[in-house]
């Protein structure tokens, strides 16, 4: 019994790792942007891995090297994919128009399988409570609708203002939990000696006393370890 627990972990174990490492070789296109034809690979994984875990004998070798021919099929169909737009349509699909400039069309409402009900609750998520501020609703291959405000509707930009504001950069984090990464303020242009002045002109003398600290366009920001346990205000 114990003997026979031990397989079940160990090919259980084995199992996770291997669906690991070939979903990372899929990309993460598995995760993030799911298309049918993903989830149908990602469902047959899914089965393939129990199948190996519940039973750990020597078959479950077959099981692994079915997860091997599903992973090399993906792979070889993701790279026909980028290069063929008829291989791209059959496996992944086109985006569906649900509604355009005040036409609601039904038939894509059934090929989609959606109802009124919650195509409308989705257009609420979205933050339009009106049909009218909408230019055109899309079903996107990966199931998610996306939405076309009218140019009316839309917020004010730069642009609309005829402002330019200047390219912005994201910030970056040099320091986390207290560890410094030297190859994020090479990338920005900034050396550690630079770090420890600005460090050492807020105060801190020592990068465990930082929680976080953050670049952005030549200004540093710092988070600092607090000691004490924060207080609790809503209760």
């Amino acid at each position: 019994m114990v003997e026979k627990l031990g397989q079940v972990a160990v090919f259980s174990l084995f199992s996770l790792v291997a669906l690991f490492v070939l979903t990372k070789l899929m990309g993460k296109r598995q995760m993030s942007q799911m298309t049918m034809f993903d989830y149908v690979i990602g469902i047959s994984f899914g089965s393939l891995a129990s199948e190996m875990a519940a039973h750990p004998d020597q078959e479950s070798w077959y099981v692994l090297e079915a997860m091997g021919i599903y992973a090399l099929v993906t792979v070889l169909i993701n790279v026909i994919n980028l290069h063929s737009l008829k291989s791209r349509k059959l496996f992944l699909g086109a985006p569906l128009v649900i509604f355009d400039r005040g036409r609601l069309y039904l038939s894509s409402l059934k090929k989609a399988k959606i109802d009124l009900n919650e195509l409308l609750a989705e257009c609420r998520t979205a933050g339009y409570f009106d049909l009218e501020e909408l230019e055109m609703i899309l079903l996107e291959v990966n199931g998610k609708l996306s939405f076309l405000p009218k140019s009316e509707r839309r917020p004010l930009t730069p642009q609309d203002m005829h402002v330019n504001p200047g390219l912005e950069r994201p910030s970056v984090a040099v320091v986390m939990d207290g560890v410094v990464f030297p190859e994020r303020l090479h990338a920005i242009g900034f050396e550690k000696k630079w770090l420890d002045r600005q460090l050492r002109s807020l105060g801190y003398t020592d990068y465990r006393k930082v929680l976080l600290a953050c670049v952005n366009e030549g200004r540093l920001t710092v988070y600092p370890r607090e000691a004490e346990k924060p207080k609790d205000c809503y209760n």
